[in-house]
């Protein structure tokens, strides 16, 4: 069988989803239109159909007008863009034909799989015949064209699965004439809940049920297979599963399971040991090496005990089970045996039961003439064995359940090992013990124990950077430190600063034959076809864990397929889980799947001279960035629109692409809390997008992404994200989107207090709004301008800019932006001392704000007026606000602007005469965060603090905040508040009788408040 496929021409798959390859490189023949051609050609090779006939295959009775030239089109293209096509495909008459041979196609090689599988069994080589019947069944991956075709294809699918059923069945046939029973019991259980009509195969299960011992469960497979026949077609079982019924029924010896001619079992001399040699230098995994201990010595029953050790390459699960059969061996005294399968082996092919049955028999020193020649011989003479001494048998490196089933026996007193990079699920009674990453401590001790201690413990912070470079993997760790010990006059900080290269950290990681490359690729390439492109699409996510719903958009797929393809990437250990639905890469093996592709990377040009990174080939890698960034899109688009109702979806051009399923964002909570989680996330995939040079994208995500950063106070990443999409807008030369990019960036500059850089980017930004005639851009600038116009006490010229915006966004219907300006306004008329218009534009913004429910914007009106009211002196009116204000904050406030209703609610309290919760609002508020990397909101919460402590004789306290608000306003020129500053410092120190100190501060008060035209605050 593989030898006729390794024939070096081009090979095609069409038992699953089509493929077309030409050696190692995938070929991509065209559309659906395209494949369905090929792939009815492909049906029937040698064989010329008429062009009606692909008409009716590509399109069934929905054909178009041009359906017939549209099929010529796509033969045409097809002879050019497969290998050889002219040759492939050739026009006979009234059709083609396609002259491929058995050998290229995989429906040609399982069909001369069962031919020559039904030779070998009609000879009487049941051996050989199973082996060519499995090779064939290998070959099957889904229905033709995975189910998507058509009713032609669903009819040639249904003939070619009925085909298959029957080569199963004769399989376990064949199985069972061999003596197999319990280990083909899975296997059928698998297939009958799939087909669960089929007699035949559930009279083989109760065949292998009751030669294993198990006559009730037989009885039981045919009473639930009578009662779904009858459910579903109203007829009882046919005569041959009623007559095995009744012979299962009598205990009838006909059942019993052949005889086989058997070679007595063979009894070692002396006690054979082939086991590697335990690590003197072996580290951590205690706990793993006492449960395996412990469950060994606990075990109850008859065997085979089996312990199945998986984890990553590299983990050291090999190490781990050397260590415990050193630990069991007095227990095991006949012979401990070790065998590499050669599961995940460099340039080599998983050893088969057969050949490992054989190495096995050879370690126990049976002679040559012994062993039989047919591999079930061999087998069966290595379990009989098997069964008759107390042994430990080692099985390293695994591919998969099936390499090893076959060399297990019952009963037995042997210890079996099994260790493989593969979770072995279907491997029954086995114990699992799951690797992970070492812990930090063990990993340091593991570097001491190679390094030297001397050597490792003068640079300490440098071992544990390293440890943490290495992923905490076995493997890497020793590959580090035993570089290092070859390299005396490296130091540790030397090898760490190499390893921090990303792109080559893998390269580092190289020593002699051990690589962690090649251990990883090893995982890699026992992957099929599709999972490796998916570990590849899949390594391209930049956040620390991938949901399903992102990895969905990736792989174009659905969830819960995603999470199929996730979840089989955890049980091959290249995935890690630590939370349900969400999976990680570990560091070293997101590095390999990130170079898989920077390998092969490129600079490609595209429309407009630019540039950007593309995939060799097809641009897979490029179709899955953008569709992981459309999805990015979507799903802040939802959210933010749920947590701030009123916003306005700016720079739209066209419709999204391609979209995956979103995940639930129906509710305010759910919204929220995907944001919050998703955070990281989501900045990093701004910045993929800045990478991959999709600007577009980097400029509408930012616009979203920053509501929530504002939201929680992370406003230096709100800063550097408008930094990234104003250079990415520039870099695309999209005015509109540029316009869009500057206003968020002035809006971060204010709430850092960066007025001079915001004023510079507001005027910019309107400036771009003006020229292209965007009135809903004009309204947000001038608004922006007005407001760090206020905030440097430039009232005169802030004013009438904040009226504008106001007018501009009423005339547009933009309720919450016109709510946003209208508190910006009361803001400049309360610290202008103008209360009564402060309180009339906060009215307006905290009815606009409900009506739409926004309860953020709400929340900041409801500040505002309360503010308004404290200026007017109408304390109890301002108290209800505020309680309303904390109520409805929750979490629509940042910890800076809760920190200011908090300094307000306790300035309030205190004048209310209730001290104890003044003094408690006051506390809260200086403690709620760290007031520093906001300096707009250090200041006015400073100030009000500052004030509360002089009212209540706290004089130095006072003193120090008001210096603290002064520093934080004068830093930024935030001038109201520095006067309101200097005025609390007078306040202070007039109070500590130091009156000539005092005067100066209350001068440069008056002074600072005159030249702003504010009216000076009376004494605290």
């Amino acid at each position: 069988m593989n030898e006729l496929a390794e024939n070096g021409r081009v090979q095609f798959r069409i038992l699953g989803s089509f493929e077309c390859w030409d050696g190692n490189d995938r070929i991509r023949v065209g559309g659906p239109v395209h494949e369905k051609v090929l792939v009815t050609l492909l049906l029937e090779p040698q064989r010329v159909l008429p062009v009606f006939r692909l008409v009716e295959a590509a399109w069934d009775d929905n054909a178009p007008a041009t359906a017939a030239h549209q099929v010529r089109k796509a033969v045409a293209e097809l002879r050019q863009r497969i290998p050889g096509g002219r040759d492939l495909i050739v026009t006979e008459g009234p059709g083609y034909r396609a002259l491929a041979e058995p050998a290229q196609v995989d429906l040609g090689r399982f069909t001369e799989g069962l031919k020559q599988a039904r030779q070998a069994a009609v000879a009487g080589h049941s051996s050989s015949a199973i082996t060519t019947l499995r090779e064939a069944l290998a070959l099957w991956r889904g229905p033709l064209l995975a189910g998507a075709g058509g009713s032609v294809f669903s009819a040639a699918s249904a003939a070619l699965e009925e085909r298959r059923l029957t080569a199963v069945e004769q399989l376990f046939d064949l199985r069972l004439a061999v003596g197999e029973s319990s280990e083909i019991i899975g296997e059928l259980r698998e297939f009958i809940d799939a087909h669960p009509l089929r007699e035949t195969l559930r009279g083989q299960l109760m065949l292998a049920l009751f030669r294993t011992g198990r006559q009730a469960d037989a009885l039981e497979e045919f009473a639930k297979v009578r009662d779904h026949l009858i459910e579903e077609l109203g007829i009882g079982p046919g005569d041959a599963l009623s007559e095995l019924h009744n012979a299962v029924l009598r205990n009838s010896p006909e059942l019993a399971a052949p005889q086989l001619p058997a070679a007595a079992p063979f009894t070692p001399e002396g006690n054979p040991s082939t086991l590697p040699y335990d690590l003197r230098d072996f580290t951590g995994r205690e706990a793993e090496v006492s449960e395996l201990l412990g469950f060994v010595e606990e075990a109850p029953g008859s065997g085979p005990l089996i312990v199945a050790i998986d984890g990553m390459g590299g983990s050291g699960k090999t190490s781990l089970a050397v260590r415990a059969a050193h630990r069991l061996a007095e227990k095991y005294p006949d012979a401990q045996l070790y065998i590499d399968l050669r599961g995940f082996t460099p340039n080599g092919r998983p050893m088969s039961a057969g050949a490992a049955a054989e190495a096995l028999l050879r370690m126990l020193g049976v002679p040559a003439d012994r062993i039989p020649e047919d591999a079930e011989g061999r087998i069966a003479l290595w379990r009989r064995t098997m069964s008759t001494h107390r042994m430990i048998l080692l099985l390293d490196n695994a591919m998969d359940d099936s390499q090893v089933r076959p060399l297990l026996t019952s009963p037995t007193e042997t210890l079996v090992l099994v260790t493989s990079r593969a979770l072995l699920v279907d491997l029954d009674a086995a114990h699992t013990v799951s690797l992970g990453v070492m812990p930090p401590g063990d990993s340091v001790a593991l570097v001491e124990g190679v390094l030297g201690r001397s050597r490792a413990e003068n640079e300490p912070e440098a071992v544990a950077q390293l440890t943490e470079l290495c992923g905490h993997l076995p493997l890497a760790l020793r590959i580090a430190a035993a570089r290092l010990r070859k390299r005396p006059r490296w130091t540790v900080r030397y090898l760490v600063d190499r390893l921090r290269d990303d792109a080559h950290r893998l390269a580092e990681l190289n020593s002699g034959e051990r690589s962690v490359e090649v251990t990883l690729r090893l995982s890699y390439e026992g992957l099929a076809a599709d999972t490796r492109e998916a570990f590849r699409l899949l390594g391209q996510y930049p956040g620390a864990e991938i949901n399903t719903y992102a990895a969905g958009a990736l792989l174009g797929t659905g969830p819960r397929e995603a999470e199929e393809v996730l979840e089989y990437l955890l049980d091959m250990h290249l995935l890690q889980q630590h939370e349900t639905g969400h999976y990680a890469f570990h560091d070293l093996v997101r590095s390999f799947a990130q170079n898989l592709s920077r390998s092969g990377n490129r600079r490609q040009p595209v429309a407009g001279g630019e540039q950007h990174v593309t995939a060799e080939g097809d641009g897979e890698i490029t179709q899955a960035v953008g569709r992981l960034l459309d999805f990015a899109l979507a799903a802040t688009d939802a959210a933010c629109d749920l947590l701030f109702p009123g916003r306005a979806r700016i720079g739209r051009t066209g419709p999204l692409g391609w979209v995956a399923e979103l995940p639930p964002l129906e509710t305010v909570e759910q919204a929220r809390d995907w944001l919050e989680r998703e955070q990281d996330s989501l900045l990093a995939i701004v910045s993929l997008a800045y990478r991959w040079e999709m600007d577009r994208h980097v400029g509408l995500l930012t616009a979203n992404v920053v509501f929530p950063l504002d939201l929680r106070g992370h406003l230096e990443e709100f800063m550097e994200l408008g930094r990234v999409a104003v250079a990415a807008s520039r870099r695309l030369g999209d005015a509109a989107l540029l316009r869009l990019s500057l206003s968020n960036l002035s809006v971060a500059c204010w709430k850092l207090g960066r007025l001079t850089e915001g004023i510079t980017m507001s005027e910019e930004a309107l400036a771009l709004s003006i020229g292209l005639d965007d009135r809903r851009g004009e309204a947000k600038d001038t608004g922006v301008l007005g407001l760090l116009l206020s905030t440097l006490g430039r009232y005169d010229e802030a004013l009438p800019r904040l009226q504008q915006s106001i007018d501009i966004k009423r005339q547009l219907g933009a309720e919450r932006a016109e709510a946003e300006s209208l508190t910006n306004l009361s803001s400049l008329y309360a610290e202008w001392g103008r209360y009564p218009e402060a309180v009339e534009a906060a009215t307006r913004s905290v009815t606009l704000s409900r009506s739409i429910g926004s309860v953020d914007k709400e929340v900041e009106g409801l500040t505002d007026l309360a503010v308004a009211r404290i200026g007017l002196g109408e304390i109890a009116a301002a108290s209800e606000l505020l309680a309303r204000a904390r109520k409805l904050a929750g979490e629509t406030m940042s910890p800076a602007d809760l920190s200011l209703v908090l300094a307000l609610s306790a300035e309030v309290a205190d004048r209310l005469g209730e001290s104890v919760q003044a003094a408690q609002w006051g506390e809260s508020a200086l403690s709620l965060g760290d007031l520093s990397a906001v300096p707009m909101r250090e200041a006015a919460v400073g100030n009000i603090i500052g004030r509360f402590h002089t009212r209540n004789g706290r004089y130095s306290a006072a003193f120090e905040l008001h210096a603290r608000a002064r520093d934080a306003a004068s830093r930024i020129g935030y001038r109201v508040e520095e006067a309101r500053a200097l005025a609390g410092m007078a306040d202070a120190l007039d109070r500590m009788g130091e009156q000539e100190a005092a005067s100066t501060h209350r001068d440069a008060a008056r002074e600072a408040f005159d030249a702003m035209g504010v009216p000076a605050p009376r004494a605290a």
